[in-house]
Parts: C-alpha cells; structure tokens; sequence
C-alpha cells in the first residue's frame, strides 16, 4: 500500500504553511493538508546549531504525484533548502484512501 505518502515541511511563518497548503490542494497535488504549529525545532544546518519556532505542514498525496508535489515545493518554499519528507502510508481505510485518490486525480 506504499501509494499513499503523507508528506511534511516546515515554514517560519503559519501564513507561508498557509499559502503552500492552498496551492497544493488547489493543484490537486495533494488531498487534503494540515498545519501545525508553532512547533519548536532543533538542528543541524549549514553546519551550524540551531533551534527556532517552525510551522508543520502534513499532506497526503499519492506516490503518481509526489515528484509534481516535490517541484511545487521547492519552487514555492519560502526557505532555498527546506526540508522535504515522504512517508509511505502503511495502511489507511479504504474509505480515506479512495478521497485520497479522487482528490488528486486530473480535474475532468
């Protein structure tokens, strides 16, 4: 059942987790998304130390879209070298999964 991944981000701001999850879900890159936050953080980057206040951002998508999904991401993550982390779903109700895939599926 690895078709299914929940993906997440984080941003420094809950509107940018805001306008990222819009334009997701609007592309039908995703289902559904949500945000958590502020969440507190603590890490490696660039080589340095650091801890900081950070929105989570968790989508559900399918595995056909996750590279589209990566690219929007990328090309629209308010940092130049934010993380990016897929999951696979294990399992889920045939009832969520199906949602899952109408919602990503081409508009007709």
């Amino acid at each position: 059942m690895t078709d299914y991944l929940q993906v997440s981000t984080a941003t420094p701001a809950r509107q940018d987790a805001v306008d990222l999850a819009k334009g997701i879900v609007e592309q039908r890159l995703a289902a559904g998304a949500q945000i958590i936050g502020p969440v507190t953080s603590v890490f490696w980057h660039l080589g340095e130390f650091g801890e900081g206040e950070e929105w989570r951002l968790l989508v559900t998508t399918t595995a056909a879209r996750y590279e589209d999904l990566q690219r929007h991401l990328l090309a629209h993550h308010p940092w130049k070298n934010p993380e990016v982390i897929a999951t696979p779903i294990v399992s889920g109700s045939p009832e969520c999964l199906a949602w899952v895939e109408e919602s990503v599926a081409p508009a007709s």
